[in-house]
């Protein structure tokens, strides 16, 4: 197995430092943060807070910095993340059979403002008062909980009422995309819903979908076609008659699979 290096800084000075798994006894502070360095781009399995999921990823280029949450940044996260005076993160090259399996290849719960290596990566052209909240990145963190929003775990994609509000969904490399599902936010009423949306794809493909009120919070599937992709992007958000002026996105996820050598 090769040697993938997680390491601990503040600044220039090195906190800690491990290959393939690390653990740190003591708290984060203001400055912290995790540096992944992979020996080559690839498919990855990585954790890097143990009160986060393990995520699938793709690494574009070799070394990933994720800079430790705090106050506001650190709501849309689980309240035991990157928290308390111990912590393990882990770190591997990802098999061959996980590599070729269906999966949600939206899903990074590492993704953040201004990641250029570790992929999927989510940005928008507007973020609702750039509130960590209403952050792009909430739409890809696997988190679905439509029925409120703020805070954990109710996170999501917020426009600020902006008509021309756009998402780029980027996978970092070629991927098959089969199926895209749509959670939109449902906390009613204070919410209201799009009824139509435009995705387009980067193989210049477009659709326009229709979409419903989803009392209930359930995710609305829409045929991708199969098409070999690099990224997509969800615009053109038409806002259905209804009072509230609050749309917004819960998650985007798009199944299908990489496309292997």
């Amino acid at each position: 197995m090769n040697d993938i290096l997680l390491k601990i800084t503040n600044g220039d000075r090195t906190l800690a430092q491990a290959c393939n798994h690390l653990v740190y006894p003591a708290a984060y502070a203001p400055g912290d943060s995790i540096t992944m360095t992979v020996p080559e781009p690839g498919y990855y399995v990585i954790r890097l807070d143990d009160a986060m999921n393990e995520e699938f990823v793709y690494m574009k280029e070799t070394s990933f910095t994720l800079e430790i949450p705090f106050a506001e940044a650190r709501i849309s996260y689980s309240p035991r993340a990157f928290s308390g005076p111990m912590h393990y993160l882990s770190a591997r090259s990802a098999r061959t059979e996980e590599i070729a399996a269906l999966r949600n290849l939206a899903r990074n719960g590492y993704d953040c403002h201004g990641n250029t290596s570790c992929y999927p990566h989510t940005w928008a052209n507007v973020e609702t008062r750039g509130e960590a909240v209403f952050a792009a990145r909430n739409a890809i963190d696997g988190i679905i909980c439509p029925e409120s929003h703020g805070a954990y775990p109710y996170q999501s994609w917020g426009i600020n009422r902006d008509p021309e509000a756009c998402l780029t969904l980027e996978f970092g490399r070629p991927v098959r995309a089969d199926t895209l599902v749509l959670t939109t936010r449902a906390d009613f009423p204070h919410d209201a819903w799009w009824k139509s949306a435009r995705v387009t794809l980067s193989n210049g493909n477009t659709r326009i979908l229709t979409l419903k009120k989803s009392p209930e919070g359930k995710g609305q599937s829409f045929d991708l076609g199969g098409f070999v992709i690099t990224s997509l992007m969800l615009d053109n958000l038409k806002k259905a008659d209804d009072p509230s002026p609050f749309p917004a996105l819960t998650q985007l996820e798009v199944w299908g699979t990489n496309v292997c050598d």
